[in-house]
């Protein structure tokens, strides 16, 4: 695990969704020219939700024996689920501009999971999301 000291822009396929209440971002980078989309980009949108509230949902939500890794593979499951198949989707787009603050924390995988090499979280800006679509929602269960 690794701490993130420089930002990151990028433009792409953007899926918007809400988890706990929060708005989060999920985004890919490409390490290289293959473009294989091998690094997930996920990050609060919420106004005021910093990075780390992601970590705690998944220390929350995991098992208490968890490693930093499968803290990790449970974030990444969280966005891939709202990808696939639509579970608190907010908005999805294909070609967008999103940003990732510096800070945050990066994780490699040893292995590929969820078709991606390594997580990097941080805070997270997406263009073209009005103020509602990043609001706290309302939800039943806080982690």
């Amino acid at each position: 695990m690794a701490t993130n000291d420089e930002g990151l822009t990028g433009r792409g396929r953007v899926t918007v969704f809400s988890m706990f209440g929060v708005v989060f971002g999920y985004a890919t980078h490409h390490l290289d020219e293959r473009r294989l989309g091998d690094v997930a980009v996920i990050g609060p949108l919420t106004p005021g939700v910093e990075w780390p509230r992601l970590w705690s949902m998944a220390r929350t939500c995991g098992r208490s024996t968890a490693s930093e890794v499968e803290h990790a593979q449970w974030v990444l499951t969280q966005a891939t689920r709202s990808l696939v198949c639509g579970s608190d989707r907010i908005a999805r787009f294909d070609r967008q501009e999103w940003r990732l603050e510096p800070g945050g924390k990066r994780v490699a995988f040893a292995v590929t999971y969820a078709n991606r090499d390594h997580l990097w979280t941080g805070n997270m800006a997406v263009e073209g999301l009005t103020p509602e679509q990043v609001a706290e929602h309302p939800t039943a269960y806080r982690a």
